[in-house]
Parts: structure tokens; C-alpha cells; sequence
């Protein structure tokens, strides 16, 4: 008797298209993947780049009797920071005036001063943007990755792949968010503590709700590969993932004989 190895079940055409098998779990891993890949790349171009997307709003809260030029709110991104005043306030398509984009940028003084913004609390978060400016392409550049994976979940292996670069990416992403929402309390709790001669309030930028959504997607689609990768929470195997085919044959009577006699 002699064995013989059948591929064809475990190499098919079939694996080498996109969304060929299991594609309700590939189109939400797909689409959570992708949209997470959107958010995190539009935030890693927020202002000045993307002018209204930004990360952290700084605004007086000193009610001035008329409205006059100087700058009462500072809004920040990741490559730069905008101000604005009651005169000139930001809109969609007036961010106020801007500076950058610029990798490592500063706040002119005299526009901390219109806000009346300490140094400190400039150098806190300019230092914290710095850090922010590294996570966020990084996590768009795995989120990409994953959903490439994530497009050829008929393999097994693929799909195993995409699971692993997913919960890598879900990992960073959550870190970043949680940098994004450092980055407010801690120029909150900055704030508290010269808050006798200082008249402020600290906000959140539209991009670290962004972030949020992001992150929330990654770990979505970490569910969703799961129950691929394991065929679990619903998830069958396909009719044709099937493990290595081995089969035995009978030798005829005569091939035996001549064997033996060759012996």
C-alpha cells in the first residue's frame, strides 16, 4: 500500500482571492480596519494640516466687555496651533491665525500672552504633541497592515496573521489614546494649579474623540478575527477548509509479485 498526499485542500485558488470565504467576518474586520486606518491617519494630520480636526482647545474665560482682536482660544494639533478671538473666531473654513505645520513647533509669546497661557503649560504640551506625533502613523501604518491580512481570511494562516497584527495594533492604539487623553488632564490639572491668576479652561479636540472611535473599531475587528481564527461566537468552518488529505491505495497483486521476484 502506499499513501498519497492530496493539497488541494489546503493550497486552493480560492485562498488567494479577497473575501473569497467567511466574508461577513471580512467585510466588519475589513471596514472596522479601515475606518480605524482613516481616523488614526486624519488625526496624524490635524492642524495645521487638516485645520479643523485638533487634539486640545485652550480658552479664556474672561468675558471681555467688546469684542477686540486679541487671541482667546488656542486650538492644537499635532503639527501646529491656531488662534482665534472674539473678532476673528475659528470656523470650518476660518481656523484664525495659524503656525506650522512644523515638527517640534512653539508658541509665539505674545500670543500666550493674549490668552494668558503660562510657560509651563505650553512646554507640557508641546512635549506631550511630540510623543503623540510618533504613536499616531505607527498605529495607521499596522492598522493598514491588518487590513491587508484581513482581506484573505479564507486561509487559515492569513487569518491567524491578521488576528496577531490586529491585537498589536488594538494594544498601540489603545496607548495612544490613552497619551491623547493625558495630554488634556494633565494641562488640566496644570492649570489647577495656577488657577488663582489664571483664567482658563482646558477642552478636548474633536481628534481625541477620533482616536476613541478608532480604537473602539480596532478592538472590534479583534473580535471579529477571533471567531474566524477560531471558529467560534457563531462562526462554522467552510465547507472546504478541510485538514491534509491522506489516502491509501492497494498496490495490484501483479506489481507485488514483480516487486519480489525483482528482490
Amino acid at each position: 500500500m502506499e499513501s498519497k498526499v492530496s493539497w488541494s485542500s489546503l493550497v486552493s485558488k480560492d485562498e488567494h482571492r479577497p473575501l473569497s470565504r467567511y466574508r461577513i467576518i471580512s467585510l466588519v474586520a475589513c471596514v472596522s480596519l479601515f475606518v480605524s486606518f482613516l481616523l488614526f491617519l486624519l488625526v496624524s494630520l490635524s492642524l495645521t494640516i487638516i485645520k479643523p480636526i485638533d487634539l486640545l482647545v485652550l480658552r479664556s474665560t474672561v468675558i471681555p466687555t467688546e469684542p477686540t482682536t486679541v487671541a482667546t482660544e488656542l486650538r492644537f494639533g499635532v503639527w501646529g496651533v491656531c488662534a482665534s478671538g472674539a473678532l476673528d473666531p475659528a470656523t470650518l473654513l476660518n481656523p484664525g491665525l495659524c503656525f506650522g505645520p512644523q515638527l517640534g513647533y512653539t508658541v509665539p509669546s505674545y500670543v500666550a500672552t493674549d490668552v494668558g497661557i503660562s510657560p509651563s503649560l505650553i512646554s507640557i504640551v508641546q512635549k506631550a504633541i511630540l510623543t503623540i506625533l510618533i504613536l499616531h502613523p505607527i498605529v495607521a501604518g499596522l492598522s493598514t497592515i491588518a487590513f491587508l491580512f484581513s482581506l484573505f481570511l479564507a486561509s487559515h494562516v492569513f487569518s491567524i496573521f491578521a488576528l496577531i497584527f490586529t491585537i498589536i495594533t488594538s494594544l498601540v492604539a489603545t496607548v495612544t489614546f490613552a497619551a491623547d487623553l493625558a495630554l488634556v488632564l494633565v494641562a488640566r490639572q496644570e492649570l489647577a494649579n495656577i488657577n488663582g491668576t489664571i483664567f482658563l479652561s482646558v477642552d478636548f479636540g474633536n481628534g481625541v474623540w477620533m482616536i476613541l472611535t478608532a480604537t473602539i473599531l480596532q478592538w472590534f475587528a479583534v473580535v471579529a478575527l477571533s471567531a474566524r481564527a477560531c471558529y467560534c461566537l457563531g462562526v462554522r468552518r467552510h465547507p472546504n477548509d478541510n485538514p491534509i488529505r491522506i489516502s491509501f491505495r492497494k498496490r495490484p497483486t501483479n506489481e507485488i509479485d514483480s516487486a519480489i521476484q525483482t528482490y
